[in-house]
């Protein structure tokens, strides 16, 4: 690649009219899932990367789980893109709302076991396999690189008036080293949930749940928290206001963070892409920028999992003029139920025909999957975090609701089919014989 390929790229990203942005773990090409290392049930911990460990050089992942987690990936960025406004950001976890599935599959059985095993990529695999491959992700990614701080945890809880099978809680809690808790489910034991979330997340996802309501009987949640200073860290001295041009040709100022190093690099037809490490260079950023006259939009259609796969085979170092945008997503929150009923999970979401049968003898459904997200990318790094949280319900039950009659009332008789009115009155001080 010559230098006047290079300028343009440099020139194309300091523009920025479109701006993708991919990671191995809080993004879109989520490492897949394969292995055998066996997780320790603490179910308060979790796991977390901790200074001291020896960077995993490889993590133990077959090419087919590879492969079919990465499907799913791209097959949800697809379906988002196009559910989410065109002209919005948005910012997903591949990898916990995929863990979170996994404890909900394990629950599940009949055509709602194949239909979510079919929309997770997992065809073929047993589940024996499946949470082995689920105990590799817990046990190894925390550890991958002791530069980077990362924690992936799981957790359950559940209403302790409600009947759930103690096998399936037991199997959670040592195949996802999940936290397992009863609870009331009074309004206020919301608190509980949420305080986890934002422990496990450094503070940075505060609140998942507003309220619980009388048909709610489980929540499933997973927490991911990444924090990566870049291998190579922008000069603060070197940011300036800059232009970029928005999707509708419309400029904003933005702070654009600079630096001239060696970078691994991709340029493709129909778009080009950097790769910015962190730490020892064990998980990374990818910046996709589209070519010239192509737009974000057009891009996300197109690239798959196989797009990507040749990406990373592709990428050479290159010698580059980088210009990036300082910016944050504080707060985002999104719900697949719609996006995972498109790729093929109905029935856990239908009240009458959701089958889940390893986690209860009675009938519950998914009622909601959401995520939040928060991200900031900065001159030293990457902060991201991500909270799945899964709804299982029983058929509402509608509550008495009260109807006191301890004070002056009206009474009217009357015949319903032709709704004659018999009788009219009112009662002020009621008086009994």
């Amino acid at each position: 690649m010559g230098k006047k390929r290079i300028k343009t790229i440099y020139e194309n990203i300091y523009n920025m009219k479109n701006l993708i942005m991919f990671s191995t773990l809080l993004g879109l090409g989520v490492i897949g899932i394969s292995g055998c290392s066996k997780a320790v049930h603490s179910g308060s911990s979790g796991r977390s990367g901790e200074s001291g460990h020896a960077p995993v050089k490889t993590i133990s992942i077959s090419q087919a789980s590879q492969k079919s987690v990465n499907d799913f990936s791209f097959n949800l960025l697809h379906q988002v893109e196009a559910a989410a406004p065109t002209t919005d950001n948005f910012f997903i976890s591949p990898l916990s709302l995929h863990m979170d599935l996994g404890m909900v599959l394990n629950g599940a059985e009949g055509t709602t076991y194949d239909e979510m095993l079919h929309t997770l990529g997992l065809e073929g695999k047993s589940l024996e396999q499946a949470n082995t491959d689920y105990q590799t992700l817990l046990t190894d990614l925390p550890k991958a690189d002791p530069e980077v701080q990362l924690g992936l945890y799981n957790s359950i809880w559940y209403k302790n008036t409600f009947s759930f099978k103690q096998d399936y809680l037991d199997l959670i809690g040592a195949d996802f080293d999940a936290t397992i808790k009863g609870l009331p489910f009074k309004k206020e034991d919301a608190s509980y949930i949420n305080d986890w979330a934002s422990e496990k997340t450094n503070g940075k996802i505060k609140k998942v749940l507003k309220e619980i309501n009388p048909e709610d009987v489980m929540f499933l949640v997973n927490a991911l928290y990444f924090k990566g200073d870049w291998a190579l860290k922008f000069d603060k001295s070197k940011t300036n206001a800059a232009d970029f041009t928005l999707e509708d040709g419309r400029t904003k100022q933005v702070q654009m963070m600079h630096q001239t190093s060696s970078f691994k690099m991709f340029a493709g037809l129909d778009y080009s892409a950097v790769r910015l490490p962190y730490g020892n260079g064990q998980f990374v950023m990818t910046v996709l920028l589209p070519a010239s006259g192509k737009s974000l939009n057009e891009v996300f259609g197109k690239v798959s999992s196989a797009d990507w796969g040749d990406m990373q085979q592709h990428m050479l170092s290159r010698e580059l003029n980088l210009g990036l945008p300082r910016f944050s997503i504080p707060a985002y929150e999104f719900n697949f139920n719609d996006v995972l009923k498109s790729m093929g999970m109905k029935a856990a979401f239908d009240q009458n025909n959701a089958n889940f049968g390893k986690m209860t003898a009675n009938h519950i459904f998914v009622n909601f999957v959401k995520q939040n997200t928060y991200l900031k990318v900065d001159e030293e790094g990457t902060e991201a975090a991500a909270v799945t949280t899964t709804g299982m319900a029983t058929t509402s039950v509608q509550l008495p609701v009260s109807f006191i009659c301890d004070r002056p009332f009206g009474i009217i008789i009357s015949e319903q089919t032709s709704n004659t009115i018999l009788f009219m009155g009112k009662i002020m001080n009621p008086e009994s014989d």
